[in-house]
Order: C-alpha cells, then structure tokens, then sequence
C-alpha cells in the first residue's frame, strides 16, 4: 500500500470508526453522565517557578501585556535584557475570565516535579516526590478517562511538556483503580525535533516516522513510531501487563499527524513559526506544537507546561525575559483555541504556575547586576496565580479576585466539574482533592 492509499484509507474509514462506541477499561459502554458546562478545558502549568513579584505585582514592570491589563514599562536595568515581541491587538486576557492574583501552592516540599504533581492530581504530597516515580494519587488525565461521559477515543485527552526527563510520569498513578489504561497520549516536542534558536531540525526516531515511500518497509517504520508513541503505556504495572490505549485506527491518525509535522518542518515551514525578531525557545516551540494537536484532533482535555523560566535559578534577567515569551505563547494558544471550529466559546481555559521563587534572591548574578532566586520553601515560594477564561455565560468576564481565594490542587476538581464528571469521581478521591473554583462562575 502506498502513501496515498494509506492516507486516503484513514480519512475513508475515520468517520465510522471515531463514531463507534468506545468500551472504557471498565467494560462499561459509558461512564456515568453528568452536566457539562463546556466541552473542552486546557490547562497550561506557566511553569518553572514564577514570583508574584514579578507577575502579578509588576516589580519589573508589566512582563505580561498579553495577561494583565496595564502600560507599565519595563524596568530600566533590565531593559537591554529583554528580547523584542511584537504588540498583540485585542484586550489582556484577563478580560476574558477571572484572574485569581493571590493562589497558593499550600503544602509540600516546592519543587517543580511537586508543584506539577499537585496541580494534576488535585492532592499535595508532603514528601519529595522520586522523579522516577509516579504519583501515588490519579491525575485529571485517569479521572477524565474513567469517568468522563463522552470519551470515546484517547485522543480527546493529551499531556504535553518539555524536554525535562521527569514528566512523561504524570501520564498516569500507581493507583491500582486507575494507571496505565486510562493515560492520555503524551507528545514532548523536544524528544521528537530538535528545536535551535530560530531553527528546527529532526532528531531521534524522527527519521524513522517519515518514509519516503509507505512499501515493504512501511510496517516496520510505522511500527516503531507506534511503540514509541505507546512507550509511554506500556509495562509492567502492579504485576500486570499496562494498557495501551489508543487502538491502530488512532494511532495511524497520530503516526500522520507526525508525519506531516515532520515534512512541513523539513520544508523550513517551522524556523520561525510565530515570524519573531526574538529567540524562538522551548516554551514558544512547545505551545506551537500544543496548537497543532488542538487544530488536529480538538482535545476534551488538554495539559501543557512550560518550563523555560526555570533559569531564574542563574540568570533573573533572562527569566524576566522567558517569563515575556511564556506570556506571548498564552496569547497564541488563546487565539488558536478561539480561532478552531469546535473549540471556539465552548473551551475552558485555566493558567497557573506549578511554585513561585523565594524571597529572597542566591548569590549568582547575571550581567545587569540582578541576583537570581531559588525556591527552597518560604512564603513567597508558595504565591501563585490563577487565571481563568471561558465562555460569556459560563465564567465570569473581567473578573480580579486579590484575596487569598484558592490553591493549585484546585484546579483538577474544578476542570471536573467544567467536564461534568466531578461526582463520578469516588468519594475517598474526592476528598483528598481541593474544592470547585465556582468563584469564577457566573
């Protein structure tokens, strides 16, 4: 069979197969209903460990003129620091939703690999998380699955992050009642294509996903993307064999989408995707890759975590500067969402940081002068924000709650509930999670 036939194959039988019912691990048909308030919910971690003092105070100036409303100029010492970013039209995203300035990380040690734990499993861990490990409480990913009333497919549910090592663990728990059967598809943009500063060239199992013809090698290649892509549910677990979720019709949909992200870079079609004058990082190149999958297969659920201001442990400068292009990436995905039939007015979408940084800054200066900041547990560590937007009717519009009024284990009931499967969810389960942001409902 031919490349041609191949694609024609999948788009001939994609209709009847999506639609046929899908049996959950459960072997029920469905699980339980409940009453949706919108069809989709992304969740971006604006990872890496962002201060307060920097967001939502404006120390240095308005770093996020995409999310926050306001002209406040950058800070003159750190000004020739600060990469270039062409003005967004439209109004500061916190017009379209409710801004939480005062969320908190609550409990626990605040590392990265902790803080993202929390924040998708609902449940704080009072102890250093194994970043080998994973996490001992489900993840909205295994409660969307199990309970979700409408998922016929994995492909309604992704988790996308960067290239650091530990992540691809937060697909899914040791929890016996949940695991490996019901994980989200995992992408990590930066283990498939090595993206260079303004530059993107293939790397890994890249060469092996695009034949140039679909003939007698064409099984063996499109199996070993196939294992890749399933790697990450495969396994032992508990003794058992893990579950692999997607079924060969899905992922021949994913090997194409692959595919053909693979020839348009080989093109040159993704040197310089947004047309910046600025650097391209991980962060930008990773929210561009999470804007595909959206305008691809319209997630149910979709999480993706940026991590590029994490070298606010060295260089404070430059993490002023990551924490600009983290808020330039928001506003592109926002645009995407809004601009993608299907997802447009009927998706949910919540912000918020993993940790904040200390109060106090380490003794590594960069080249202006400025200390960097650690986040060893202090008070500030802990400050976060959370922003949510949505639909006029379902969130409420232009909307700054300063008070302390919620917490990042919130976050995972609050997209059940925005689901409709909250009360699906085992009471034991629940109540190890934080509570519904209804605050910023209408």
């Amino acid at each position: 069979m031919d490349r041609r036939s191949f694609i024609k194959k999948i788009g001939l039988t994609g209709a009847g197969l999506i639609a046929a019912p899908y049996i959950l691990p459960s072997q029920r048909l469905f699980a339980k209903t409940g009453t949706r308030k919108v069809n989709h919910v992304v969740f971006c971690l604006f990872a890496g460990g962002v201060r307060n003092f920097e967001s939502m105070q404006k120390a240095e100036g308005n770093l996020m003129p995409n999310i926050l409303s306001g002209n406040e100029g950058i800070s003159s010492d750190i000004i020739g620091g600060m990469e270039i970013l062409p003005p967004r039209s439209g109004l500061a995203l916190q017009n379209y939703g409710t801004l939480f300035k005062e969320f908190r990380y609550g409990n626990g040690p605040t590392g990265h690999f902790n803080g993202h734990t929390s924040a998708m499993t609902g449940a704080y861990t009072s102890t250093e998380l194994n970043i080998r490990e994973r996490p001992s409480a489900p993840t909205i990913f295994e409660y969307y699955r199990k309970h979700n009333s409408t998922s016929h497919s994995a492909l309604n549910s992704w988790w996308i992050s960067d290239s650091l090592g530990a992540y691809p663990a937060l697909n899914y728990s040791k929890d016996s009642n949940y695991g490996p059967a019901y994980g989200a598809n995992f992408l990590q943009p930066l283990s498939i294509l090595n993206f260079n500063t303004n530059n993107f060239t293939f790397q890994g199992y890249a060469e092996l996903a695009h034949p140039k013809e679909f003939n007698v090698s064409e099984k063996a290649s499109i199996n070993k993307i196939k294992a890749h892509l399933d790697g990450f549910f495969a396994g032992k677990y508990n003794g058992i064999d893990g579950g692999i979720t997607n079924t060969d019709f899905d992922r021949d949909r994913i090997n194409t989408f692959i595919n053909t992200i693979l020839t348009q870079a080989n093109a040159g079609a993704y040197n310089n995707p947004y047309g910046l004058t600025a650097s391209m990082n991980g962060d930008l190149y990773n929210m561009f890759i999470a804007e595909k999958v959206i305008q691809e297969f319209k997630p149910e659920l979709l999480v993706v975590n940026m991590q590029s201001i994490d070298v606010g442990h060295t260089n404070f400068t430059e993490y002023c500067n990551n924490i600009r292009k983290a808020d330039y990436a928001l506003a592109t995905l926002w645009n995407t969402i809004q601009s993608t039939p299907g997802m447009a007015n009927d998706t949910v979408l919540i912000v918020a940081p993993e940790i904040g940084r200390n109060l106090n800054p380490n003794s590594l200066m960069d080249s202006f002068g400025r200390y960097a900041l650690d986040h060893t547990g202090d008070q500030t560590s802990r400050e976060i924000f959370c922003l949510m937007l949505g639909p006029t009717g379902i969130i409420r519009q232009n909307q700054t709650i300063s008070s302390v009024a919620g917490e990042s284990v919130d976050i995972v009931p609050t997209i059940a509930d925005l689901l409709g499967f909250y009360d699906d969810i085992p009471l034991q389960y629940r109540q190890q999670m934080g509570r519904v942001l209804t605050e910023a409902y209408v």
